[in-house]
């Protein structure tokens, strides 16, 4: 129906029921009296049809659309058959010598209600019975029957393209148990759940709770897990705060959902006075924590930001991403192809840009690769970061911030020692420069290129099976964002010569986070089975955060704490960067292993132990 035609049948119906409802009215009321025989109330007629267009036209009754009425509409109708009433009473008391027959108008308000909310709500009345095929929809479980809830609930009833279609909600709230939302009963707990689903049929759940914890959505969704039915969410409060998404945007449960934690809340003041206005460089931007570090420190408004790596398609990457998404601000972005090895380039990087702080990132990371190449370990893990540390000292950097790793606490690994001496050079370079040197460790972030969830993923999409190398196996897990906030906030805390240890909360065991992902998925574990390979070379079964002999119990922030290590000798680092190219492959992981393991007999001497 057109617009020109919809209108015309509106006018029309409203016409009929104002020019007969007062008649109707009067008749009720006074039943033995001839109505039409009534001048006042013919002339009321007219004044009321007129007022009623009138009123109608300046609360918009003509241009809604009426099949998804709610309270708003209702609300306009009564508004505007209320002040045609009154003026049409006025009318009435000005030619009917002074008298009004109020408990006819009365009346004829009630009928106006009736007839008109009633010819406007059958719309949406026709809509939801008949114009919602219900045998296409996939039926629906709503997990939190609060404002959340009621919003999903009366959005798919909205929505005619909708595949959901809302059948009843789940609530932990005791209150609300039996009682009914948008004419959906509460069908019970989180515990009901599997029950719940089994007995209604329930295709689709979807969880409604933006405020929910991270380990209680982890509890939510293993109980989801127990039956069959498609799990999604709406998006984090954090989310719908920023405006970013709204409610209805529902997105599939990701493993990150399960396992990432509440964000820390950072001293906005101290990044601010300690990135604002100043020029950022930082190596390795191109990679997944040092792009993000990039990301989160433009937030802080530097004068200039250098984006270093080696990879040349990586740092093009990052400076297209933040040239397009902060290019009308006033922050120079400068990319710049260089290798952390050639210490000749980074000396000219860093006297050309001078920056105020540094954020070295730039490292290799994967076990398995640096055990077959430990020599390409040393030159990137610790002659690299020496190159830009000693480059930070020459040309008067105020703050350097090297990214470590949990894999530097007593390694068994080449990659794990390569860090560790690597965080030996950064203390050595504190005890001697008035740069403030600070190295900031923490675990496995999600999603970072080369953990274990993309893996799995293109697992899966293959069709399995899965492989996990022990089923004892655990990491620690955090977030991107979360550990390159922290990475920031450590710099803000530096004094020189620290190891700043990251709070990575409980250790996950890989097996579980095969299992979760794999379900998430939409598949079983009989369709997508795990595969147990056994422990790569170099790996361990679980991380430490902190040896027993570095532990300093006090967190210096939120989630940060700093661990005790012993001085390091010069000669020793020196020594190793000097003649590492003398060793086999054998020879050069012993040599340094024999070094983090001196380290470590000189930190438990020095501790007393």
């Amino acid at each position: 129906m057109t617009y020109h035609n919809r209108l015309a049948l509106l006018v029309i119906m409203d016409s009929i029921i104002v020019s007969t409802a007062i008649f109707i009215a009067s008749w009720i009321v006074y039943p033995y009296v001839p109505v039409f025989n009534m001048p006042a109330l013919i002339i009321s007629s007219i004044a009321l049809l007129i007022f009623h267009h009138v009123f109608a036209s300046i609360y918009n009754l003509y241009n809604k659309v009426w099949s998804y009425a709610s309270v708003g509409e209702l609300t306009a109708i009564v508004k505007a058959i209320t002040f045609s009433i009154i003026s049409a009473g006025i009318v009435q008391f000005l030619v009917n010598d002074f008298s009004i027959y109020r408990r006819a108008l009365v009346v004829t308000w009630m009928l106006h209600i009736i007839l008109i909310g009633g010819s406007r709500f059958i719309w949406r009345i026709y809509r939801d019975q008949f114009m919602n095929n219900a045998e296409d929809k996939k039926r629906t479980l709503i997990i939190g029957a609060g404002s959340a809830g009621a919003m999903i609930v009366r959005q798919l009833k909205n929505q005619n393209n909708s595949e959901l279609l809302p059948i009843a909600f789940i609530d932990d709230d005791p209150s609300k148990q039996k009682m009914q939302l948008y004419n959906l009963p509460v069908l019970g707990q989180a515990k009901d759940i599997e029950t719940v689903v089994k007995n209604h049929s329930i295709e689709h759940i979807v969880i409604a709770i933006p405020s929910l914890r991270n380990g209680e959505l982890n509890k939510l969704v293993t109980e989801c897990n127990k039956s069959s039915a498609k799990v999604q969410m709406i998006p984090k409060i954090e989310d719908l705060m920023t405006g970013k998404i709204s409610v209805s945007n529902l997105k599939n449960v990701e493993v990150e959902d399960l396992l990432g934690r509440e964000p820390v809340e950072l001293d906005i003041n101290a990044i601010s006075e300690y990135v604002t206005g100043n020029t950022v460089m930082v190596t390795g931007a191109g990679g997944s924590i040092g792009s993000e570090l990039c990301r989160q420190l433009m937030r802080f408004t530097p004068s200039k930001i250098v984006l270093l790596g080696h990879g040349e398609f990586s740092i093009y990457t990052i400076d297209m991403e933040l040239k397009e998404k902060y290019g009308d601000m006033d922050i120079e972005i400068v990319p710049v192809i260089a290798d952390v090895q050639d210490r000749k380039r980074i000396f000219e990087v860093v006297e050309k840009h001078k920056p105020t702080i540094v954020y070295h990132a730039a490292a290799h990371k994967h076990v398995p690769l640096m055990e077959y190449n430990p020599h390409e370990a040393v030159k990137n893990n610790v002659i690299g970061t020496k190159n830009v540390a000693e480059a930070a000292d020459t040309f008067g950097v105020s703050t350097f911030v090297m990214v470590s790793t949990d894999k530097a606490v007593n390694p068994t690994n080449v990659m794990g020692a390569t860090k560790r001496v690597a965080e030996m050079v950064v203390q050595d370079m504190a005890q001697r420069s008035k740069t403030k040197f600070v190295a900031v460790r923490f675990g496995n972030v999600l999603g970072s290129r080369g953990s274990v969830i993309p893996l799995f993923k293109m697992q899966i999409e293959r069709g399995g099976p899965v492989t996990v190398t022990d089923p004892e196996m655990t990491r620690y897990f955090m977030t991107i964002p979360e550990a390159s906030r922290l990475v920031i906030q450590a710099g803000t805390l530096a004094k020189g010569g620290e190891i700043f240890v990251l709070d990575m909360g409980e250790p996950v065991r890989i097996v579980d986070l095969a299992k979760n992902l794999i379900k998430l998925s939409g598949f079983t574990e009989d369709e997508i089975p795990i595969k147990f390979a056994g422990i790569r070379p170099g790996e361990k079964l679980y991380e430490e955060l902190l040896g027993k002999d570095e532990i300093h119990p006090n967190q210096v922030y939120e989630k940060i704490y700093v661990g005790r290590t012993s001085e390091v000798e010069e000669n020793i680092l020196l020594d190793l960067i000097v003649s590492f190219n003398g060793y086999d492959s054998e020879e050069l992981k012993n040599k340094l292993m024999g070094i983090v393991f001196l380290e470590k007999t000189l930190l438990a001497v020095n501790s007393g132990l």
